[in-house]
């Protein structure tokens, strides 16, 4: 039996909890970088609004998290990029805009999943 491989948002804190600390951030950038690493191990294609939205923010000349740039493009990009996702993978601890993209996950009919053990292996024959 062949399980296909999808496209899984990982959606994880990045600001939550970090107080706009930008190690703190990039720490948990580096959480969801690595659940992403086990996501593609297991025969999918993980992906973090985070790798969309970080470049076009800087470019478009953000000069803080949380300005109105940044808030213009951060999410929004997340939510257009579950368009073309399978799934999410909500990990990580409290943050409102993960949640956010579980919701609209849902709304979208994405299946949702809340640790990489519930993802299924691509297989094939």
């Amino acid at each position: 039996m062949n399980s296909p491989s999808l496209m899984i948002l990982v959606a994880g804190p990045y600001r939550s909890g970090t107080q706009d600390d930008p190690i703190r951030i990039e720490a948990n950038v580096k959480h969801m970088t690595e659940i992403a690493w086990q996501v593609y191990q297991k025969g999918h294609l993980p992906v973090l609004g985070e790798w969309f939205a970080l470049p076009l923010i800087q470019t478009a000349g953000s000069q803080t998290i949380g300005d109105d740039i940044f808030n213009q493009i951060f999410h929004p990009v997340a939510i257009q990029l579950l368009d073309r996702c399978d799934a999410v993978l909500r990990t990580g601890g409290p943050s409102q805009g993960a949640d956010e993209m579980v919701r609209i996950g849902r709304e979208k009919g994405k299946r949702i999943f809340v640790q990489v053990q519930d993802i299924p292996d691509v297989k094939s024959s």
